[in-house]
């Protein structure tokens, strides 16, 4: 058996051992956690907003000076903004998806202040919404022209129907899901009316915790600054958006029109931080292998430097190359495993307090045993090469004295 001279041999060694097993573990532990991170900002990023990303654009107009009429304005512009070729809809709204800015509420099914409240995205709309943002309609109905109400900014907000995503209607609501059609929940103590429910969109804050939880309120404010969202049909928005930022700046001199962007680009800029966090977190992973490796590496040349004798000796007295190289990946599996053993403790133990500070998500069991295989064959890679220059050594040479 060769345990009993591997062991032997690396007790001769113990400093080196250690600290190649604490690399090891170190490296498992930031190479499976990163990983985990890495994948499960990536599912954040790829998740559907609801809305139809490639054809969708958006503007602000904000207007100035004692002519201007917000209200006659915006029902100008949404005129202007609904007909023309290749646009298939077009709706005021006070928010963007993935944005990063916009309105919330807290919102209960019980008229009782007191209680918990379940918070929720606030877009303020028209009937126009959910074919705009190309929603899909599950349950109930959408709103009619006659629901839209008018505010002004100063006012306090109030409205008494909504259509909710069907995350938000299972949290108010659990196990019934679609049924909450025709429910009510309260928002400040004034009953709002459930009339539909549309089957996702986002809230604009892509990293919170209520992403899924949203709402449309048929209701608009009268004030300087109005934000349109428009769809076009499939390879017109590019063209579309200059000529439609041509057309409202020309419309109304009391005004500027600004924010001119597409929906796409709007998502990009929202996950820049966690494409950059991605990156750096790989390039970590990747500098982190390549001194683990470097350093297993280091250590089976030292031992085989020192070894050269005992390997020569072997050699004459009849081992094979092939013995040779599988007693110095056996010895290096021990280490490995050694070090990829201590890496699991700390990987499950860095994620539990991961989660615990961060409210991440808790890491799934196959990570750990995945590291430790993946850490194990790097390590087996990393020392065949000096595994074959061991085994190429020949005896005369080996047992030569010096």
């Amino acid at each position: 058996m060769e345990i009993g001279p591997i062991l032997r041999a690396l007790s001769r060694n113990k400093l080196g051992v250690i600290l190649i097993s604490l690399q090891i573990a170190f490296t498992m532990t930031v190479m499976v956690n990163a990983v985990f991170i890495i994948n499960e900002r990536s599912k954040l990023m790829a998740r559907p907003s609801g809305l139809d990303e490639p054809n969708t654009f958006y503007l602000s107009s904000t207007g100035f000076g004692d002519q201007f009429n917000s209200e006659v304005t915006e029902r100008d512009d949404l005129e202007l903004l609904r007909n023309p070729p290749g646009i298939i809809d077009a709706t005021p709204t006070n928010a963007i998806p993935v944005s990063g800015s916009g309105s919330s509420d807290g919102v209960r099914i019980e008229n009782d202040p007191t209680l918990p409240a379940t918070p929720a995205a606030v877009y303020f709309t028209d009937e126009h919404s959910v074919n705009t943002m190309n929603l899909t309609l599950i349950a109930g109905e959408n709103f009619s022209a006659s629901d839209m109400t008018y505010q002004s900014s100063n006012e306090r907000r109030y409205y008494s129907k909504a259509i909710v995503t069907l995350a938000l209607a299972e949290k108010l609501f659990p196990g019934e899901g679609l049924a909450a059609v025709g429910k009510s929940f309260y928002r400040d103590q004034a009953p709002v009316q459930i009339v539909g429910i549309v089957e996702r969109l986002q809230a604009p804050w892509p990293n919170s915790f209520f992403v899924e939880q949203s709402m449309l309120v048929p209701l608009n404010f009268t004030n300087a600054t109005s934000t349109y969202l428009i769809r076009t049909e499939p390879g017109q928005r590019d063209r579309l958006m200059v000529e439609i930022e041509e057309t409202l700046a020309g419309n109304n001199p009391n005004r500027i029109i600004r924010g001119l962007k597409s929906l796409q680009e709007t998502r990009e800029e929202s996950y820049r931080l966690d494409s950059s966090m991605a990156t750096i977190l790989l390039v970590v992973i990747v500098t982190l292998v390549f001194i683990t490796s470097m350093g297993i590496v280091g250590l089976a040349v030292f031992g085989i430097n020192r070894r050269r004798n005992q390997i020569g000796t072997r050699r004459a007295l009849g081992a094979t190359q092939l013995q040779i190289m599988r007693y110095f990946m056996l010895e290096n599996f021990f280490v490995s495993g050694v070090g990829a053993s201590i890496g699991a403790v700390l990987t499950i133990a860095f994620s539990i307090a991961l989660s615990s500070l961060f409210e991440m998500p808790t890491m799934s069991w196959y990570y750990t045993p995945l590291g430790m295989l993946i850490l194990i064959a790097i390590g087996q890679l990393a020392v065949l090469g000096p595994s074959a220059r061991a085994a190429r050594i020949q005896p005369a040479i080996a047992t030569r004295s010096i």
